[in-house]
């Protein structure tokens, strides 16, 4: 007994000296934290989702969603081989072409107007605390901080590890002019070298026009947040980026909800949605969408074109890893958006999605 109980200090000391580390981040305080309780979404001590959003349903709990996802395992939650994905010379891109890049799971580089983008960039091998956890497909992550240059707006939608990466943020950090986050999420970046004046949080639906031409929305998900286990005292949220010509929307880690009818209320129609359709589980079921469902959000955002995400970098739920793909591939072909799916790292121009069509680079890497 005195050696287990000798053990379990140790491990305990060991788990406390670990999570001191810069990369679990510091919480708000001071007018930021002050701004946090001012909120609406903010009620006793935690942010709240518009609807009920139990994170597990059932009688799950994160303990028992853990224990399963190490005993249980399928080879088709990986790719057979490396991704075949596109690595192109961002920096000798024109500048003033509008296009957008996925750079897998939920990360996105976008030029419109003249100005650069980066949303939820993680470029680090893999979206856990703990090295090895959670790695990235091979082929997934073909760009690194060092290929890109000077970013005119780096958007984060909320803290989890696989949205905001130390490694990546750190990296990026001198050529970032200007950050946008929910409220809260400042307070990482704050902590890892980004100036305060560079850094601007929002609240759902408030808009920052950054440029003469460029407004940035922050827009409702229904999701949760939480670095470590204490949740919900940093919000989650979504974009839609408008220049003069394009309406966009990226929906940031989302299960469906009343806020995707409200969003195609008050903007009309969007030319292109970035939607959450992958990591879906029925263990999880309101926090994440499954295809039908972005599908269904895509219809009543009006979205032109849809271009799946959060999907094709990283096995965080148990169905195969093609599946989403191929689920709204084949959903999309009744519904009034036309599917995109580009290669991970593929340029598209804004000005012709027309001529985009949904490509099944996927097939050739099924097991």
């Amino acid at each position: 007994m005195i050696w287990l109980a000798g053990f379990l200090v140790l491990a305990a000391s060991a788990a406390f000296a670990y999570m001191q580390h810069p990369k679990f981040g510091q919480q708000p305080e001071g007018t930021h934290l002050s701004s946090i309780q001012a909120s609406p979404n903010y009620v006793d001590g935690q942010f709240r989702n518009q609807v009920d959003t139990p994170m597990f349903t059932g009688d799950e709990s994160f303990a028992s969603v853990v224990w399963q996802n190490l005993t249980t395992t399928s080879p088709e939650l990986t790719p057979a081989g490396a991704l075949p994905s596109v690595n192109v010379s961002i920096k000798s891109l024109d500048a003033q072409q509008d296009l957008l890049i996925w750079l897998g799971h939920s990360s996105f580089y976008l030029q419109l107007d003249g100005k650069r983008f980066l949303i939820d960039p993680v470029f680090g091998p893999n979206a856990a605390p703990v090295p090895g956890m959670i790695p990235a497909f091979p082929g997934a992550t073909p760009y690194s901080a060092e290929d890109f240059p000077a970013i005119d707006y780096l958007l984060i939608t909320h803290d989890h590890w696989d949205h905001l990466d130390y490694p990546t943020l750190t990296a990026l950090a001198p050529r970032v002019k200007n950050v946008i986050t929910p409220l809260g999420v400042g307070a990482y970046l704050r902590g890892w070298g980004f100036e305060d004046a560079k850094i601007s949080e929002g609240d759902w639906y408030d808009a920052f026009s950054v440029e003469d031409t460029l407004k940035v929305h922050i827009i409702p998900a229904r999701h949760y947040s939480g670095r470590t286990l204490k949740r919900a005292q940093t919000l989650w949220a979504g974009f839609i980026i408008e220049s003069a010509n394009y309406r966009l929307l990226f929906s940031g880690d989302s299960g469906y909800g009343p806020h995707f009818s409200e969003l195609g209320k008050r903007f009309g129609s969007f030319d292109l949605a970035a939607l959450d359709q992958g990591q879906y589980d029925p263990r999880w079921a309101n926090i994440h969408m499954t295809p039908d469902e972005a599908a269904t959000a895509a219809a009543e955002l009006g979205a032109r074109f849809l271009l799946p995400a959060h999907v094709g970098k990283y096995a965080l739920a148990r169905h195969p890893w093609q599946e989403p793909f191929e689920r709204i591939s084949a959903l999309s072909r009744e519904r009034p958006f036309q599917l995109v799916t580009p290669r991970i790292g593929e340029p598209i121009a804004l000005e012709s999605l027309e001529t985009q069509r949904a490509t099944a680079w996927w097939v050739t890497q099924e097991r």
